[in-house]
């Protein structure tokens, strides 16, 4: 967290507990009042009925001052009871004041670290395919550099694409206007075609599929592609360029399950519903090796809800991460 918001946040945070302190002390203030002007009360009804004393019989007497001694522990209770019953609505709105503040500001700080993280993923791509058109301008190359620069620019800008399809459909889904009618589409021939893409993608890189054929699905072709593309180039991102990255794709009478397993270094227990929330990402912005915008798993679990599916993260044995997405029929 920046300095300029740590400050803000401790400032913040210690202006409410002097306001909900403040609260308190004024309505214990409040409760020792009333009980000490309930007193007093008590105090001059006693005393009117020693004066009063001589014309009553002991059995008057003693109804009067059983009437004063209830009507004492009557108003004591009441005040108790309403000295509680405020006491617990101060601190179910100090509750729901003191969450909801920090989620704003852990939004706010998501925001900017996700603008940091955007101006970063555009900026590269931009810079390396200007860099190397420049190049090929400027100088005559041989077939081989060229065809390698052409290549290197062509990924950059397939890196670009799917930064920008991202943002956008991210737009689109959280505004309603993604209306495009779903089709009966082939979801095994779909992930064979991405697998086929990343393969030209990453030439370097190891692959294993095992795809059943005919899983029919109803659906939009440009988001399912892009869910699948978002869970393969997280596999890619987050394990050793030496291990393989598996898709699975089965068929059930339920449904169809799609898998993506990767053998990275896994993810932490408590950090697995966290990753699926926006702009939400794993460890110290400061720190982070791995870039990203925090919104490609937020994409899919918005998508697999679209397309009447969920999704899931799980431990891939012996080592690294599997997303599950299961599409119900």
């Amino acid at each position: 967290m920046p300095d300029a918001s740590r400050k803000r946040l401790h400032r913040t945070t210690f202006i409410y507990w002097m306001l909900l302190f403040y609260i308190i002390a004024a309505l214990a203030w409040w409760f020792i009042s009333l009980e000490k002007q309930n007193k007093q009360i008590a105090t001059l009804q006693y005393k009117s009925i020693n004066i009063e004393k001589d014309s009553l019989s002991v059995s008057q007497l003693g109804d009067k001052i059983s009437y004063i001694d209830k009507e004492a522990k009557r108003n004591t209770g009441k005040y108790l009871g309403e000295g509680i019953a405020f006491l617990i609505l101060i601190f179910i709105g100090a509750s729901f004041v003191y969450r909801s503040v920090r989620r704003q500001f852990n939004l706010q700080l998501q925001q900017q670290n996700f603008m940091m993280a955007v101006t970063h993923e555009l900026k590269t791509p931009i810079s390396v395919a200007r860099l190397n058109l420049e190049t090929l301008q400027k100088y005559t190359l041989d077939p081989e550099k060229q065809k390698k620069l052409i290549r290197i620019t062509l990924d950059e800008t397939a890196r670009l694409n799917f930064l920008t399809n991202n943002i956008l459909i991210v737009s689109q889904l959280e505004g309603n206007r993604n209306q495009a009618p779903k089709e009966d589409l082939d979801l095994s021939t779909l992930l064979k075609d991405c697998l086929k893409d990343f393969k030209n993608r990453y030439p370097d890189r190891l692959f294993n599929e095992e795809i059943e054929v005919d899983a029919d699905v109803k659906g939009d072709p440009l988001l399912l592609q892009i869910l699948t593309n978002n869970l393969l180039e997280n596999a890619i991102k987050y394990s050793p360029k030496e291990s393989p990255v598996t898709a699975v794709l089965k068929k059930y009478r339920s449904g169809i399950e799609l898998q993506v397993k990767d053998e990275g270094p896994g993810i932490p227990e408590n950090e697995k519903k966290k990753i699926f929330s926006k702009f939400y990402r794993i460890g110290n912005e400061a720190t982070r090796k791995n870039q990203g915008t925090g919104l490609g798993l937020y994409l899919c679990r918005k998508i697999a809800r679209d397309h009447n599916g969920d999704i899931t993260v799980t431990n891939n044995e012996p080592k690294g991460s599997k997303f599950i997405v299961i599409f119900k029929q």
